[in-house]
């Protein structure tokens, strides 16, 4: 019964040393990464009159978190272990959406709320795709992006215009360094983009 019974204590002890250690692990600060609006954004022909208000994206229970994705193969997806964004993604995003549409001086106002009662446009959108996919061979990486948008006219509702922004990026590895400048290159794609489709909008200038 002593040799039966020793083991079991033993496997006990060890699965009790692995739980307090990944509650340990658990406790440890993850560095927080930030997505702003790109450096330099191409400004509009000529500033419009028009406000915009824009939405936070929708997104899948994957996307909304501010854990950063990782996609592991076509049904699973898991997080970096030692790093997250500063906010929610989709709520990130519409932050970095703010300030690029703000750098394009296409609209008289961009914010989260309009200076009256509504504002004239609203940019309605969906966060499809945010993430890195590691390569089955050679070590690195493609970081993702793709953005639905659609600017909706406020006093009817009408969709005016609808676009899809998908951008994708390789990285040498998946170390944390290199995965963040992946997101940052997919996303200054992705903003630019869109803040030039939006200043050519109807409306917009």
């Amino acid at each position: 019964m002593r040799r039966v019974l020793l083991p079991c204590l033993a496997a006990v002890t060890l699965s009790g040393c692995a739980a307090l250690d990944a509650l340990d692990r658990a406790a440890e600060p993850l560095d927080v990464h930030e997505l702003r609006a790109p450096a330099e954004v191409p400004a509009a022909p000529a500033p419009g009159a028009a406000q915009i208000v824009v939405e936070t994206p929708s997104a899948s229970g994957a996307i909304a978190t501010d854990r950063i994705l990782i996609r592991t193969d076509a049904t699973q997806v898991a997080y970096l272990p030692d790093a997250r964004w500063s906010a929610e993604a989709p709520e990130m995003v519409r932050s970095a959406v703010v300030g690029t549409l703000i750098r394009a001086d296409a609209f008289s106002f961009v914010g989260r709320r309009p200076l009256g009662a509504s504002g004239d446009y609203a940019l309605v959108s969906e966060l499809v795709d945010f993430g890195a996919r590691p390569e089955a061979e050679g070590g690195g990486a493609e970081v993702a992006m793709t953005l639905v948008a659609r600017l909706v006219r406020e006093r009817d509702a009408e969709i005016v215009a609808t676009r899809r922004f998908a951008h994708a990026v390789r990285v040498p590895d998946t170390s944390t360094p290199a995965l963040m400048s992946g997101f940052a290159a997919v996303s200054d794609a992705v903003l630019t983009d869109l803040a030039g489709w939006a200043a050519r909008a109807p409306g917009a200038g």
